[in-house]
């Protein structure tokens, strides 16, 4: 199980250089690749750490076409799988590789929306009869001026979940610009994850991310959740949901 759509801080990166609405100029010149490389000193997804509050290294990109659909993929070390590992049931994962497309469009200069398809994977040995964690899930997201709601609905077992397709997770986020180069992160989300008793949770975050011309940032943020303790604490009797700072140091090109 994952006891612990890119990390918020490479979202905000990858949305910066790409934007959220389709380009009007012509597709040669707006039809582009986009994407970005950082290093944090925790893996957080929604709220839960993926790395035994570890540093992470990670990459992405994206091709944005003029017409707004987009294809991207995105990667990151993790630990959360072969952290649950015991001598019965020995699990080699140290690697998640996403893969999404999708189609970005607007309503008016306030209003965009963003649908599209995410695959989790995760590949590595596991043991016989172990629920694999990759993952599929659906995504629709409306945005208004700096405040964007998102809901992710998953086809699949969720991240390792016996029996829990139809699981889903509401994000509300807040991104704003205070002074040229400096943007207030806020952000709270709802993990709900079908037939788990005790597994489903809130996480909550607020930070600050600085930007430079040269396209780097830097970012930091407070998370914090309700998950529970009996669900979220690996084999190395670690805690992975709660309160803690991320630091993280990132390059858009």
């Amino acid at each position: 199980m994952k006891r612990c759509w890119i990390p918020v801080g490479t979202a905000v990166l990858l949305l910066a250089a790409s934007g959220l609405t389709p380009a009007l100029a012509d597709e040669a010149a707006a039809s582009k690749w986009v994407g970005s490389a950082d290093v944090v000193n925790d893996y957080l997804f929604r709220g839960i750490s993926q790395t035994n509050r570890k540093p992470a290294a990670q990459a992405g990109l994206e091709y944005d076409h003029a017409s707004g659909w987009y294809i991207g993929g995105w990667g990151s070390n993790v630990s959360w799988l072969s952290d649950a590992s015991t001598s019965a049931q020995p699990i080699s994962s140290s690697l998640e590789l996403d893969f999404y497309g999708g189609y970005r469009g607007s309503f008016s200069s306030d209003w965009s929306y963003d649908v599209g398809l995410y695959r989790y994977q995760y590949p590595g040995s596991y043991p016989s009869g172990f629920t694999l964690p990759n993952t599929t899930e659906g995504y629709a997201a409306l945005t208004w001026k700096s405040v964007s709601l998102k809901y992710s609905h998953a086809f699949t077992n969720l991240f390792g979940f016996a029996g829990s397709k139809h699981s889903s997770y509401v994000d509300l986020s807040w991104n704003q610009e205070f002074a040229p180069g400096w943007l207030l992160n806020a952000h709270v989300g709802h993990q709900k994850v079908e037939n788990t008793p005790g597994a489903s949770y809130t996480d909550w975050k607020l930070g600050v991310t600085r930007n430079f011309a040269s396209g780097y940032s830097v970012a930091l943020g407070y998370y914090d959740t309700n998950a529970s303790r009996a669900v979220y604490t690996n084999a190395h009797d670690r805690y992975l949901g709660r309160a803690t700072a991320v630091l993280t140091l990132a390059k858009a090109f």
